[in-house]
């Protein structure tokens, strides 16, 4: 049972889909399928356009980087993937600000708004939706609004590679938002994608940059539904299959809401049984907790009851464990991960098990349908 968030696993539907017959990229067959699946992306995105790179996400982190800042960025870096920014900043030696805290602790409206009154020379911001590393969600919509206030002309870049697919994201005030093809659209790794505002199309096209991850040229090719680059025709069938399937069994709304009780469903059952959660203000996109039994608890899941989560990196890489809810996660996964925890817990000496896990899960899931 892969249950780490991403990669995800690939329902049996896509597969099928993905394993057809080779399709070549420039043929009017894969231009209205390419056509179909920019429509369901424009959709979810709630974006007037948006498009697709044969790229991991940070292939479109980079490109947002480079295409959308023009004097100064300023990154938020409460994990990994914050920390990335700042990264993708120096390769391309383009001057950045970065305000920095513990990956449990969302970056607070008021420093950041501080910042830019104090920097004029700031033009975009780079902050996650979700900071995967430890699960955190960022005020990212609250921001925007503020920002927006007092200057309409920053960028808002938003890495939602581990928030689009499982929550509804506000992108009104935001002008480009990022994701990938390996998380909450449970496709393969090698597809990323990013929704993009009119006003970030404008200012791509006064500073496109770049080669192959110049945005200017795929917004242009991607209006005629085809690509820049060799496109990736069997990722591209997936995500149009698996967009598809969502929106024809419930919708999206449907999807956003089910992630959401089976995410505090599974918080409130690890809760019930003594277990610490990580982040200050958690996201949907997985439940994360803190303790040093963390590569202990790990190793009993997986040799003893075919249970794959994730553990931590860096300072934190034995401190934490992470539950994925993105995708199609069935009910009874959910349920089982929290009752093969307290049985972990029983095992190491931490907790007696009595079923509570399991019990509480199930009345904070069921009864809240």
């Amino acid at each position: 049972m892969l249950l780490t968030p991403g990669p995800t696993p690939v329902p049996e539907f896509v597969r099928k889909a993905m394993a057809d017959i080779t399709i070549h990229h420039r043929t009017p067959e894969f231009e209205k399928i390419f056509k179909e699946t920019r429509e369901l992306l424009l959709e979810i995105f709630d974006m007037p356009e948006a498009v697709m790179l044969a790229s991991s996400g940070t292939g479109a982190m980079e490109a947002c980087v480079t295409n959308l800042t023009c004097k100064k960025a300023l990154t938020i870096n409460s994990g990994k993937f914050g920390e990335r920014f700042g990264k993708i900043c120096k390769s391309f030696d383009i001057d950045f600000v970065e305000i920095k805290s513990e990956w449990n602790t969302p970056v607070c409206v008021d420093t950041v708004i501080d910042t830019i009154k104090n920097d004029s020379d700031i033009d975009a911001i780079f902050i996650q939706l979700c900071e995967s590393a430890g699960g955190l969600r960022h005020p990212v919509e609250q921001i925007a609004a503020e920002v927006k206030k007092i200057n309409p002309n920053i960028m808002i870049v938003a890495d939602g590679i581990t928030a689009i697919g499982v929550e509804k994201v506000d992108t009104s005030n935001l002008d480009a938002v990022i994701t990938g093809s390996q998380k909450a659209f449970m496709l393969p790794p090698g597809l990323a994608m990013i929704g993009l505002s009119n006003a970030a199309v404008a200012k791509i096209e006064t500073n496109a940059k770049g080669y192959y991850f110049n945005l200017s040229t795929e917004i242009k090719k991607q209006k005629e539904n085809t690509t820049a680059w060799t496109a990736a025709t069997t990722l591209i069938i997936g995500l149009k299959e698996i967009l598809s399937h969502i929106k024809n069994n419930g919708g999206f709304e449907a999807l956003y809401e089910n992630t959401a009780l089976r995410a505090s469903a599974t918080r409130e059952a690890l809760k019930a049984i003594t277990c610490e959660i990580y982040p200050q203000t958690p996201a949907n996109a997985m439940t994360t907790i803190y303790t040093e039994h963390a590569p202990a608890i790990r190793k009993i899941l997986k040799t003893k009851y075919n249970v794959n989560i994730a553990g931590g990196q860096d300072h934190i890489k034995n401190l934490i464990f992470r539950i994925n809810h993105m995708g199609l996660v069935e009910d009874f996964e959910a349920s089982w991960v929290v009752n093969a925890v307290e049985l972990a817990m029983d095992e190491l000496g931490l907790r007696e098990f009595d079923g509570t896990a399991n019990k509480v899960f199930a009345q904070n899931m069921f009864k809240g349908k």
